[in-house]
């Protein structure tokens, strides 16, 4: 500057343009151009630019153009620039992006040209579908065969296990009661009367056939 050189040591967060296209840079996009928080426009086109693009890029909320085409970053679009309410201009084109293209708020305007040259990326507006798009197959019913049955309309296992949790208890409890009362009077005549009742049916039989 005026025949003098200085060391930058920060960047001012008050600026409002940076155009640094057509130049030679490569590497990744710093993480701290996030910190801008005044920034409106942000032109980094034409150069020789990898890997991803920062998520911190979400942070410039004040940001209306974003120019990042014909570089070489991978990688998704980042969901989070999703939040960028006032940006108007967005071109990627020209990269080796891949993924499905974010279709909330501001990118939903974009045209195809925000996004040509990247065969990787799928989606609105591009007219290569992502697979997640693809409607999935219907999910089998529980019950097929009768459609009016309970596990048809939505009776699930959570019924099944509260109905065999119940009636575990209340075998526990009639067995309880049993052993504590000493075998019901009621209970073992019931059961004596129904082993007699069986084993004297055949005896029954058999004297009528000696008596025929």
């Amino acid at each position: 500057m005026k025949g003098n050189e200085f060391a930058l040591s920060s960047i001012l967060t008050i600026f409002t343009i940076i155009d640094l296209s057509s130049n030679m840079f490569y590497g990744k996009i710093p993480e701290t151009l996030g910190t801008l928080k005044f920034l409106r426009v942000l032109n980094l086109s034409h150069n020789s630019l990898t890997s991803h693009i920062p998520s911190s890029l979400a942070n410039l909320t004040a940001l209306e153009s974003l120019d990042l085409s014909s570089n070489m970053l991978t990688g998704e679009i980042p969901m989070k620039l999703t939040s960028l309410t006032f940006l108007a201009v967005l071109n990627l084109s020209q990269n080796l992006l891949t993924g499905p293209i974010p279709q909330e708020k501001q990118f939903g305007t974009f045209q195809n040209t925000s996004y040509d040259g990247n065969p990787g990326l799928c989606g609105f507006p591009l007219s290569m579908k992502c697979s997640s798009d693809e409607s999935p197959p219907p999910r089998p019913s529980i019950v097929q065969e009768d459609n009016g049955s309970m596990f048809a309309r939505g009776f699930g296992w959570k019924a099944v296990l509260i109905g065999y949790g119940c009636g575990l208890v209340f075998g526990l409890a009639v067995g309880y009661v049993a052993f504590k009362t000493e075998k019901p009077h009621w209970l073992v005549r019931f059961v004596e009367g129904e082993r007699n009742g069986k084993t004297r049916r055949p005896n029954n039989k058999r004297l009528g056939r000696r008596r025929t």
